[in-house]
């Protein structure tokens, strides 16, 4: 406690820094869920709200049937630093996510994903005490935390912006559609070692597989379709270069089959006949709309940019015409006007012409006397 305590203290004045950053121009939902989730973190010291609030799977189950835990546990956390984690995430929602999809379509996707968390972690303790038949499983545990929605927020960033490079490493780039897998490792690797509890990482797995349904199939779009069935928001395209091609054949086979006792639906093509080139085929989520829905955070992060430089003063149209004008009516004038060496050629060729007839009119008077002498 007094480690925790000494880095809090000295990170203090970062976090809030990046806290305030978040929270600064966000809506009314991310606000309120921001200080739900600070305000329950206090009632973690309490062993009774601990498990009031918390999803345990034996009880969840009838008799006891405690649904509202499945939608009060997210708000509850038993480290500050997750606290710290869940707020900057929920920001970073409020500055990236709901400008593009809204306030309502906010709240929805945080209802659905961490209600869907919670029943598929119940799923696997539950399937996890019927191969070690544990009562610890199902009474000991105790589901609670962000770490879903964590997990769907960074689908949702892979979803919007998948080739925007973070870290350039001497392995490779690193990119946001890596992110997923790559911290879903990280918290295995953290569940070894001790640093997280065991939850974590089921409720990170579960985050990704509802997020990912949720967003490929079921999220409803303004032009009426749903989901996005753009090549680069498959399932296999969360796994390495290797690996997807044996993904995919395994994906494509389960899609299928729920395709078959009609779980999922296929894919609606619309043909456009009317076209005046040729015939366009449109898919829902791979129509103008997605690809312009992912080009709002680029045009929102420059018009955030422009808006802190200085206005740049333009000059006028019509100064720079007049101006014009200006310059060639000088030239004109300039032109029309004899240069210096043309007043000096001229004059010179003045006066070699005076010479001449002086010449030309001496010449016959010289003559005139050597004729008639010789007369």
């Amino acid at each position: 406690m007094a480690a925790s305590s000494v880095i809090i203290r000295r990170n203090y004045p970062y976090l809030q820094q990046q806290l305030l950053a978040a929270l600064g121009n966000s809506s009314v939902v991310v606000k309120f869920i921001c200080i739900v989730v600070f305000l329950c973190y206090f009632l973690s010291f309490t062993d009774s709200a601990v498990d009031v609030m918390s999803v345990t799977p034996g009880y969840l189950l009838p008799p006891n049937f405690r649904i509202w835990s499945a939608f009060t546990y997210c708000f509850l956390e038993t480290h500050f630093w997750q606290v710290a984690v869940d707020i900057l995430t929920i920001g970073l929602c409020g500055k990236l996510i709901e400008p593009l999809w809204g306030a309502l379509e906010m709240l929805t996707f945080f209802a659905v994903v961490n209600l869907t968390v919670a029943l598929v972690s119940v799923s696997f303790y539950i399937v996890t005490y019927m191969i070690t038949f544990d009562t610890y499983v199902l009474f000991g545990v105790h589901i609670h935390g962000l770490a879903g929605y964590i997990a769907a927020v960074t689908v949702t960033v892979k979803q919007i912006m998948p080739d925007h490079v973070l870290i350039n490493t001497a392995l490779g780039k690193m990119r946001n559609r890596n992110i997923p897998l790559n911290v879903l490792l990280v918290t295995i690797l953290f569940w070894i070692v001790g640093l997280l509890d065991s939850t974590y990482p089921c409720m990170f797995a579960a985050g990704i597989l509802s997020s990912w349904t949720y967003l490929r199939f079921m999220q409803y779009h303004s032009n009426g379709s749903r989901g996005d069935l753009a090549e680069s928001f498959t399932f296999a395209s969360f796994f390495p270069n290797v690996l997807q091609p044996i993904v995919a054949v395994v994906c494509n086979t389960l899609f299928q089959f729920l395709v078959r006792i009609k779980v999922c639906r296929k894919p609606v093509r619309k043909y456009d006949v009317g076209a005046p080139s040729s015939i366009t085929i449109s898919l829902p989520g791979t129509d103008p709309h997605d690809a312009e829905r992912r080009r709002q955070i680029a045009l929102k992060a420059l018009s955030e940019r422009l808006n802190k430089t200085e206005l740049i003063q333009w000059p006028s149209l019509v100064n720079e015409e007049s101006q014009i004008k200006a310059s060639s009516s000088k030239t004109v004038s300039f032109s029309k006007m004899p240069s210096e060496h043309e007043t000096k050629s001229v004059g010179k060729s003045g006066q070699s012409g005076g010479s001449l007839i002086e010449k030309q009119s001496s010449t016959p008077s010289t003559s005139t006397p050597t004729t008639e002498g010789q007369k």
